[in-house]
């Protein structure tokens, strides 16, 4: 099966080219997931491929403001807040940030799709249980506990258990200004939001690309995911 680009098809799951995030690493994760499931995976670098398209992926890395500039630069912001609006979408890392209202990281505004605001972790000087100084940013597995705010898991963990680790790199998180729109959380000098969801979006800060089985387990769940 391969990546097809520049064009679309029946069903198909496009991957937000806007010239930030791991694309490469972000499709090539939704390409191994999605064979023999009947659905395409769409390199998507125009607006067309990502408004035609089934459900659509929003990858992020880097700045929050180079991110912002480069998705309103690109011409692609319409269409993902189209697809915000009327389709599954999935926000990884920096992508998940973005769907907020506003970044502490250079006063950045977001997309606003879900109210609240992105917070750098304020550890300076703290201690882990271990002894050793906590850094910022956090890279490496963290563990992630499923929230339940309508007193049921969201579709998109499936079958992936409680407490699973992911792989983690940032310096900012998402605080939802409705606990309702927190779909998991992990500890890092205290609870933070890793995981957000609202409708037809569902979001993560960490990478599920890099996270071996229950990483594919999110983005093979999310291609069946009719919300």
């Amino acid at each position: 099966m391969d990546l097809v680009a520049n064009r679309t098809v029946g069903r198909t799951v496009a991957v937000v080219d806007y010239g930030m995030g791991n694309l490469r690493s972000v499709s090539q994760a939704v390409l191994h997931v999605a064979q023999g499931s009947g659905v395409e995976v769409v390199w998507a670098r125009t607006p067309e491929e990502v408004m035609a398209a089934e459900r659509v992926v929003l990858p992020g890395q880097g700045g929050m403001r180079d991110c912002m500039r480069e998705l309103h630069d690109s011409g692609m912001l319409a269409a993902v807040l189209h697809a915000a609006a009327n389709k599954p979408l999935m926000g990884v890392c920096v992508g998940m940030q973005m769907l907020l209202d506003h970044s502490d990281e250079l006063d950045t505004p977001c997309l606003g799709l879900i109210h609240g605001k992105v917070r750098r972790f304020d550890l300076e000087g703290r201690h882990q249980p271990d002894g050793s100084r906590y850094k910022v940013p956090q890279m490496g597995w963290n563990q992630v506990f499923q929230s339940r705010p309508g007193g049921a898991v969201h579709p998109v963990w499936g079958d992936v258990p409680d407490g699973s680790y992911f792989y983690f790199v940032h310096s900012y998180y998402a605080q939802p200004s409705d606990a309702r729109h927190i779909a998991g959380e992990a500890d890092y000098g205290g609870r933070f939001c890793a995981a957000v969801a609202r409708d037809n979006i569902f979001a993560t800060q960490f990478h599920p690309e890099k996270s071996a089985d229950h990483g594919l387990a999110l983005y093979r769940n999310f291609l069946h995911w009719n919300p």
